[in-house]
């Protein structure tokens, strides 16, 4: 620890060790060299198998325990000063009660272990839109995703000098006695706890080896704290992904997107255009931070380095760019290996290899009754090696919004694109957001919840408070070129459950539209709800739609509706007096709309 000079770092370092008691202390570098001998160790140990680096080099399969597979919201916590500042929508516990259940936890907690040390960056190196993050884990596994996923090593410290940084604590929670053998994916069953502090700006996750709970600078930094920063400091720390549309006439323009996990993320970052002469590149698949810049524009940049995927449903058919994204070079969990060291998971290809270990790590074959791979299996990629990488992707300045998009999983109700009519709408847009459940997150599968700008597991502190957090930014006197607003529905579903809109690299007809609404092209209608594309605005040329199924799309049902209103009003009543007056006459306005038209 000689070459630290951070006496905060140095401290927080020290009260850590004589916490936890680890075997061995290891700073990290960030090397490629660490990396090399981490993933070597991690094969050796039985918890990495090395891919045919004739067909994925470089790459790597893993497979957690069955109670380890995805994000555990109900051992998320908020531990505000204030059970009030936390909100109705977050677990919340006194701090001090937790921080003393926590330092039991951690007592002792990595005996027999390597304690890692991780410095790393959310955002381009140098930015002023970049944070710094340290996180102390005793999990290899941890560390090389977080090479992956974050700017990480020694040119962090070099930066980071005496400044400000995230401390996050975590251990997998399975402490090693003299002699006892590990296991291939040590966690915790029967205790897991994922905290944060927010007035302490700091983070202690324990127990779970895997995805958001254990990689800290995802979703417990880069939104949980970093929304609680973002307030307190006027910018925006969103579930957001970023991409770079190009017409055939070179004009850019970049939008973000927030869509709850497994709702079409990384499917529309990388979405191969399939109208003649578009471009998408991406910037993101996940996260945005957003702030107004001197050109009175909102600005975003994406703090992460990686992509932490979902693989099924992923194919050269539906996302190339994502499979062309992870031909090396990377880490995949939960998914199922062949027979010739390769991966595979259901979506992948139409037809299933005869033989494979299933993401249980058990034979499998096209007769077993459960899945190959898990339906949240991931693969964990450096963005670097995106073929539609943004050039501005690693620009410390981020780049001008135009557009911010919202949708969920819906099979009815909300129409396929919508505007909203001004900032405050649009924020009423984001507000209203609900989805069908999917995978992502511990529980029911397809019950339809509500998830505001699709942050209901990540906003650290009250919703009530997040919600006029965004109106106030639409207000600040530098917001000079406000983005526009829009609500879109790649989902829905017809009489027989036949999906009415092809998505995928179809998306790009939508993104035209907007495209042009940004020019400022008439080429909509005024609905109850928002702009709609008018009749023959939206370019569908060469699509298999039925003129019944193009009115479904976009029509806006009244009498759903009036119950979707019912459903936002019940919802919208649990932030009580939290819930901004601003947006309590959007709800009034649309009902009173609603109220003069019929279906």
């Amino acid at each position: 620890m000689q070459s630290l000079s951070n006496p905060v770092l140095i401290d927080f370092i020290q009260k850590a060790i004589e916490l936890c008691t680890p075997s061995d202390i290891h700073l990290c570098d960030g090397s490629e060299e660490e990396y090399n001998c981490l993933t070597q160790l991690l094969v050796e140990k039985g918890a990495f198998v090395r891919l045919d680096p004739n067909k994925r080099p470089s790459s790597f399969w893993c497979h957690s325990l069955a109670s380890d597979v995805a994000r555990v919201e109900e051992a998320t916590f908020i531990c505000s000063l204030k059970k009030e500042d936390a909100g109705p929508t977050n677990n919340w516990q006194d701090p001090s009660v937790m921080k003393t259940k926590l330092q039991e936890l951690f007592s002792g907690c990595m005996k027999g272990r390597t304690m890692y040390i991780i410095p790393y960056c959310m955002g381009p190196l140098g930015s002023s839109l970049s944070h710094i993050g340290v996180q102390i884990t005793d999990s290899p596994y941890v560390v090389c995703n977080m090479k992956l996923m974050t700017r990480m090593g020694k040119g962090v410290l070099d930066t980071l000098g005496t400044g400000f940084f995230v401390p996050c604590m975590h251990s997998v929670g399975a402490p090693l006695a003299d002699g006892m053998p590990d296991s291939y994916w040590p966690c915790n069953p029967d205790h897991k706890y994922i905290v944060h502090f927010p007035e302490e700006k700091s983070i202690w996750s324990y127990g779970s080896g895997y995805g958001g709970n254990a990689l800290l600078g995802k979703k417990s930094f880069a939104l949980r704290i970093a929304s609680v920063m973002a307030k307190e400091e006027m910018w925006l720390a969103e579930h957001m992904l970023i991409l770079g549309i190009t017409s055939p006439k070179g004009e850019k323009k970049y939008f973000v997107a927030a869509f709850p996990s497994q709702c079409g993320k990384t499917n529309l970052a990388l979405l191969s255009p399939t109208l003649p002469g578009w471009k998408i590149e991406c910037i993101g698949d996940d996260i945005a931070w957003m702030r107004w810049k001197e050109d009175g524009r909102l600005h975003a940049i994406n703090p992460e380095a990686g992509f932490f995927g979902v693989a099924p449903g992923t194919s050269y058919e539906k996302n190339p760019n994502a499979m062309r994204t992870i031909e090396q070079n990377t880490i995949f969990t939960n998914v199922a290996l062949t027979a010739e060291k390769d991966v595979w998971w259901e979506g992948m290809s139409k037809d299933k290899p005869d033989l494979l270990t299933s993401w249980e790590g058990k034979p499998w074959t096209p007769e077993s009754k459960t899945p190959a791979a898990h339906p949240n299996a991931r693969f964990t990629v450096s963005a670097g090696q995106c073929p539609v990488i943004d050039p501005l992707w690693n620009d410390p300045e981020g780049v001008p919004i135009s557009a911010i998009i919202f949708g969920g999983r819906r099979s009815n109700t909300i129409p396929l694109v919508s505007q909203s009519f001004d900032w405050d709408h649009g924020v009423f847009y984001g507000a209203s957001l609900s989805s069908e459940t999917t995978a992502a997150i511990s529980g029911a599968i397809g019950k339809l919840r509500h998830d505001p700008f699709a942050m209901l597991p990540f906003c650290g502190y009250n919703m009530g408070d997040y919600f006029a957090h965004w109106i106030e930014m639409g207000r600040q006197k530098n917001a000079k070129e406000l983005p526009l607003f829009f609500y879109v529905s790649w989902f829905l579903q017809g009489e027989n459950k036949e999906w009415l809109w092809p998505g995928f690299g179809e998306n790009i007809r939508v993104l035209k539209w907007m495209f042009e609404r940004c020019d400022g092209v008439d080429n909509a209608i005024t609905t109850p709800i928002g702009y709609l594309p008018s009749p023959g605005s939206l370019d569908i040329t060469g699509l298999n739609i039925t003129p019944a199924a193009e009115q479904k799309l976009l029509h806006v049902e009244m009498e759903k509706w009036k119950e979707e209103v019912k459903s936002l009003e019940t919802y919208f009543s649990i932030f009580g007096d939290k819930f901004p007056s601003a947006l309590k006459k959007q709800l009034d306005a649309l009902k009173q709309r609603l109220s003069q038209c019929v279906s």
